[in-house]
C-alpha cells in the first residue's frame, strides 16, 4: 500500500499493462460526458476488469449502465454499443484498454428515508447536540437529513465550518445564508428550535456535491462520531485503500475502493440532472455492515476516512454523496477530498496563524485633533483587577483597544475610532467568534456561555463602526472584531431589536443630526459590573453597559461628550423563563458614569471636562446634566 500524503495529492503514477493511471484518469476527464449522454449510461470511472462476477488483475476502463441489453435491444434505450476497448494517449505512446460494462445505478441519498420512529428517538446521531460532531444528523429546513462530514477551515480566514453535500446543506430551494438545522428536519422538525448555523458556501458540478456552514448557535467538536478522529489532512484514494465512513443512519460501515476517476451521472431531481466526480467504494468482506448496507439514505455527506492497519487515521479520502439503487450490488460514490476542498476553499486544518495579525493600530487617542486618553482606573480594585499579559494591560486591535478584567472575564473598557468618510461594506458572512490567541484562553469567556440559550454574543465596539481605512484595514478590523475579548452576554431582544435599535444607532444619530468635523467620531463603552450581577453556567452577567461618545462639530473647537447608559436587569432576571420586560437607555453624566465603572474619563488638551450636552434655550446647565431617559433615535441629540 502506497503512503498516503496530505493536502490535494496526486496518485502514485503505476503503469497498468503499459498505461499510467494519470493517463487513464485523463481519458475519463475529457470523453465521460460523451458517453454519459447516452441514457443507459450511469458513469465512467477506472477499476479492475470483472470476470463471472469478481474482479481480476487487469486495469479497464468501467461503464455501469442502468440495464445492461443485447446489441439488438439498444436501439430501444436510444443507447450505442459501448467499445470492448478504448484507445489511450499516455505521453509519447499509444495504449488500447480493454473496457467493462457493469449494471449499477446510484442516488444521492438525503431525499427519502424511512426510518422506525423508536430508531429515531433512541440515536443519539438523530437529536440535537451540544457540542455538534460530525457524524450526526444535519440539514436544510427543507430537506430532510443528512450526515454532518468533519470540520473544515477556511484557507484565508481561519474560521472552522461543517462540511457535508449541496444536497444536505443547500438543495434546489437554498440560498447561501440559510439557516442550517441539527439535526435534519427528518428527526426532529422543530427548526426554529434546532437552528444551529447558516450556510456558508456551497457546489454541485464534477468538482463535487459540496457545501459548508457555520456553527454558530452551539459548540463544534472535530472528534467524528464513533471514530474518535479528527480530519488533519486529505489524501487521493487508490483501488484497493480501506476507508470506513460514520453516518447518520447505517453508523460506522467500512469499505474498499473499487474505481478511481468516476464521472457519475446523477438525478437531482428539480436541480435536474448533474456530472459528479468521484470515486466508488464497494463493501469491506472482512467487516461487513449491519444488514449488508454501507449506506443508506441520511449518510449523505460523511466523511470517509482512510483506514491504515485496520484503524482510521486522520487523512480523509472522500466525501460521501450517493449509493446504489434499490437491490443492486452494494456501493457507494464520494467526491474527491481534494476537489471539494479547492472547490470550497477550505483547507482540513486551520493554517498556521490564520487570524493573528501583527499589525494592530489600536484607539487612537489624538484621533479628534486633541487628547482624548482612553479610559484609566480611578479606584483601587479596579486598577487590580485589570488582566496583565507581559506586563501590559491594555491591549490592541484593528482601530479599537481594551482593558480585561480578571476576575469577570470580560472588558472593563473598550474604545474605539470611527471615520464615517471612509466606512467599507464587508460582509460578517464566515467569521467566527474567537478567543483572542494573544491572551490566556482562560481569561476570555468564550462559547461556553452562549450556547443553547436567549444570549447573544454582544459586539461591545461595533463591528460596522470598526470598518474604516483602507480595504485591507477595515477586513482586519472585521476579523478583530469577533474576538470574545470585544463580546458581552446580551440577551437576544437587547441585541437584536427594541431598544437595541437605539442603544446601536447613536453613533448614527450623531452623523445624522450634527455636522461633525471630518465625519469622526471617537467612542468608549463596556459593561458595569455589580456584586448583585446574576450568575449564569458560572458567568456573572452584568446588567447594565455604558458608552461615550465624542466628537468635535464643525467649526467648534472644543469637543462634545455625551454618555449613555442600558439597563437590562429585567431582562437578565427573566433569562430562564424568557420573559421579556422593558429595557431602557438613559442619557447620564459621564461624572456619573465614572462613578458607576470605577474608570476616569479625561479631556486632555488643556480644556475643562467636555459638555454633557448641548444647551437648549431657556434650559439651565443642572436641567441640562440631569438623567433622562431616551425613548428614540430623535432624542438622542436633544
Amino acid at each position: 500500500m502506497p503512503t498516503k500524503k496530505s493536502g490535494k495529492t496526486k496518485t502514485t503514477e503505476k503503469s497498468t499493462k503499459g498505461v499510467s493511471m494519470e493517463a487513464l484518469r485523463d481519458f475519463v476527464r475529457k470523453e465521460a460526458s460523451g458517453y454519459l449522454k447516452q441514457p443507459n449510461v450511469t458513469s465512467v470511472g477506472v477499476g479492475y476488469k470483472i470476470t463471472d462476477g469478481k474482479p481480476t488483475p487487469e486495469i479497464s476502463i468501467q461503464f455501469t449502465v442502468g440495464r445492461k441489453v443485447a446489441p439488438e435491444a439498444l436501439e430501444a434505450l436510444d443507447a450505442a454499443e459501448l467499445p470492448k476497448t478504448v484507445t489511450i494517449r499516455d505521453g509519447d505512446a499509444t495504449v488500447t484498454v480493454p473496457t467493462d460494462v457493469i449494471e449499477r445505478t446510484f442516488e444521492v441519498g438525503a431525499k427519502a428515508i424511512a426510518m422506525p420512529e423508536r430508531l429515531v428517538e433512541a440515536s443519539p446521531r438523530k437529536s440535537a447536540v451540544n457540542p455538534v460532531s460530525p457524524g450526526v444528523s444535519i440539514g436544510h429546513p427543507t430537506i430532510s437529513a443528512g450526515t454532518a462530514g468533519c470540520v473544515v477551515y477556511d484557507a484565508k480566514t481561519g474560521a472552522p465550518y461543517i462540511l457535508s453535500n449541496w444536497h444536505v446543506l443547500n438543495g434546489s430551494a437554498g440560498k447561501v445564508g440559510d439557516d442550517i438545522v441539527q439535526p435534519g428536519r427528518h428527526d426532529d422538525n422543530r427548526v426554529e428550535q434546532n437552528i444551529a448555523g447558516k450556510l456558508v458556501r456551497s457546489h454541485l458540478g464534477v468538482a463535487g456535491d459540496c457545501a459548508i456552514a457555520t456553527i454558530d448557535r452551539r459548540r463544534l467538536s472535530s472528534a467524528i462520531l464513533e471514530l474518535g478522529v479528527e480530519v488533519k489532512e486529505i489524501g487521493e484514494p487508490e483501488l484497493g485503500d480501506r476507508v470506513v465512513k460514520s453516518g447518520r443512519t447505517t453508523d460506522v460501515t467500512y469499505g474498499i475502493v473499487r474505481r478511481v476517476h468516476v464521472v457519475t451521472k446523477i438525478n437531482y431531481g428539480d436541480a435536474g440532472e448533474h456530472e459528479i466526480g468521484g470515486f466508488e467504494i464497494g463493501p469491506d468482506p472482512d467487516r461487513p455492515a449491519r444488514n449488508g448496507e454501507i449506506s443508506m439514505g441520511g449518510d449523505s455527506g460523511s466523511a470517509w476516512v482512510f483506514l491504515r492497519q485496520g484503524r482510521p487515521t486522520g487523512m480523509m479520502l472522500g466525501l460521501h454523496f450517493a449509493g446504489e439503487v434499490g437491490d443492486e450490488p452494494e456501493h457507494a460514490l464520494a467526491c474527491y477530498a481534494g476537489s471539494v476542498f479547492e472547490k470550497l476553499g477550505i483547507l482540513p486544518a486551520p493554517a498556521e496563524h490564520p487570524v493573528v495579525e501583527t499589525v494592530r493600530e489600536g484607539y487612537d487617542s489624538r484621533f479628534l485633533g486633541v487628547e482624548i486618553p482612553a479610559p484609566a482606573p480611578a479606584r483601587a480594585d479596579v486598577q487590580n483587577d485589570l488582566l496583565s499579559v507581559s506586563g501590559e494591560t491594555v491591549f490592541d486591535y484593528t482601530h479599537f483597544s481594551l482593558a480585561m478584567s480578571k476576575v469577570r472575564k470580560f472588558a472593563r473598557w473598550v474604545a474605539w475610532n470611527i471615520d464615517g468618510g471612509s466606512i467599507k461594506r464587508i460582509s460578517r458572512r464566515g467569521i467566527p467568534f474567537r478567543k483572542d490567541p494573544n491572551l490566556p484562553a482562560d481569561a476570555q469567556v468564550g462559547d461556553e456561555l452562549y450556547s443553547g440559550n436567549s444570549l447573544d454574543r454582544g459586539h461591545i465596539a461595533r463591528r460596522q463602526d470598526l470598518l474604516w481605512g483602507t480595504q485591507a484595514e477595515a477586513a482586519r478590523a472585521n476579523k478583530d472584531s469577533f474576538f470574545f475579548t470585544n463580546i458581552t452576554p446580551q440577551h437576544e431582544a437587547f441585541n437584536q431589536s427594541g431598544a437595541g435599535g437605539i442603544w446601536g444607532s447613536l453613533e448614527n444619530a450623531i452623523f445624522s443630526d450634527v455636522e461633525v468635523e471630518n465625519l469622526k467620531v471617537s467612542v468608549m463603552g463596556g459593561p458595569i459590573f455589580s456584586d448583585s450581577d446574576p450568575t449564569y453556567r458560572g458567568v456573572q452577567l452584568p446588567k447594565d453597559f455604558w458608552k461615550i461618545i465624542y466628537f468635535k462639530e464643525a467649526g467648534q473647537a472644543s469637543v462634545t461628550a455625551k454618555g449613555y447608559v442600558l439597563s437590562q436587569k429585567d431582562l437578565i432576571s427573566g433569562l430562564e423563563a424568557l420573559e421579556l420586560p422593558e429595557f431602557a437607555v438613559y442619557e447620564v453624566p459621564i461624572s456619573q458614569i465614572s462613578e458607576m465603572t470605577g474608570l476616569a474619563f479625561q479631556a486632555g488638551s488643556g480644556e475643562a471636562a467636555p459638555r454633557g450636552s448641548r444647551r437648549r434655550r431657556r434650559e439651565s446647565l443642572e436641567e441640562v446634566t440631569a438623567i433622562r431617559r431616551i425613548s428614540s433615535v430623535s432624542e438622542v441629540l436633544g
